[in-house]
């Protein structure tokens, strides 16, 4: 799998790296399947008074690419580590419902073809 971690407007340092390593590791563990995942954490340094004046400034982006499909998540919080443990988190839980979509339909087309199995070894007995 290929992780690449970029950073917009910030540095990125290796503790930040080391924090997406370790979170994305638990989506790589629940889901083998993936081919790549970018992520980009930013941060926004724009205050104003009619702007969110500082609040929810850390934004963590990820794009995971798996076969047929692309997922993305994006996470804004007033902590760049915070940031990256909710994109984690939202990025594992949409990858464990496109494995539990992808497993629902091979249990689907299983049980048609064991339905028509037995219809034809019914007609062939008859």
């Amino acid at each position: 799998m290929n992780i690449s971690i970029s950073g917009h407007h910030i540095s990125i340092t290796n503790g930040m790296k080391a924090a997406v390593m370790d979170k994305l590791n638990r989506v790589e563990r629940r889901f083998d399947q993936i081919q790549s995942i970018k992520v980009i954490l930013s941060l926004d340094n724009h205050h104003s008074e009619t702007s969110h004046a500082g609040h929810h400034n850390h934004k963590a982006e990820a794009i995971m690419r798996v076969a047929g499909h692309e997922m993305f998540v994006s996470v804004s919080q007033d902590d760049m580590y915070q940031a990256i443990n909710e994109m984690a988190d939202k990025l594992d839980r949409q990858a464990r419902k496109y494995k539990t979509k992808l497993d629902r339909k091979s249990r689907a087309s299983k049980r048609l073809r064991l339905k028509s199995y037995r219809t034809d070894d019914y007609a062939m007995a008859v």
